[in-house]
């Protein structure tokens, strides 16, 4: 129980550290020139500071994907989710997260500057499909790895974040309408994506002894 008192203290301190560190990341990048600032601003020892975030700007971009997640499931708390359809889910659960770094644009341009850097390309791939997990099973869906939909329900969201995400950094409208209208047109893409998919396999499922070679049917044994 200690261990968990002490991980859940330690979580607010770098939510607390990590959402001041956003203030200066437009002007400081993310790196330790804003991570000092930002730990000088809330009278914390730089080196409290490194120990929160010893990778520096790695970790602090790898915890912005965490606090993102919890800080959307805060403001969801109360919202009845499976009242909802799931395309409805879906931009309900990435729209939030929008809303969420409204304030900070200029940081997400820079997260985006340097999580295309070379040697963190692998660890921005691997934070934006964990991101699309979370929305999912924030969403309902309850899929195992052993499934071929779950690899495609993600890589499909995955897409559809990167592509809200980049429109939304460069959004001029009020309370980013226009993000909102292009949000809609790509998750409906993913649906129409999804029925194809769902009528192919169908078919696919009333030819005879295919389904042996898709794995679906056991071999039976010809008579002799």
């Amino acid at each position: 129980m200690k261990s968990d008192e002490a991980l859940a203290l330690k979580a607010v301190q770098k939510d607390r550290l990590f959402e001041m560190v956003l203030q200066h990341v437009p002007f400081d990048g993310w790196g330790s020139k804003s991570l000092n600032a930002a730990a000088h601003d809330l009278g914390m020892t730089s080196i409290t500071a490194r120990r929160l975030f010893p990778q520096g700007q790695e970790s602090l971009l790898a915890w912005l994907g965490h606090w993102l997640d919890r800080k959307a499931t805060e403001r969801l708390a109360d919202v009845d989710l499976t009242k909802l359809r799931i395309r409805e889910r879906i931009a309900k659960l990435v729209s939030v997260r929008l809303d969420i770094l409204k304030g900070h644009k200029e940081a997400m341009r820079r997260a985006v500057a340097a999580g295309v850097l070379p040697h963190n390309l692998f660890a921005t791939g691997r934070r934006i499909w964990s991101g699309a997990d979370d929305i999912w099973r924030a969403a309902g869906d309850r899929g195992t790895t052993a499934e071929f939909d779950y690899w495609t329900r993600r890589g499909l969201l995955s897409g559809v974040w990167i592509a809200a995400f980049l429109f939304w950094l460069e959004d001029r409208s009020d309370d980013d309408a226009e993000t909102q209208a292009f949000l809609g047109r790509r998750i409906d893409d993913v649906m129409r994506i999804a029925k194809l998919k769902g009528r192919l396999q169908t078919t696919l499922r009333g030819i005879p002894g295919l389904g042996v070679f898709m794995g679906r049917e056991p071999l039976r044994p010809t008579r002799s």
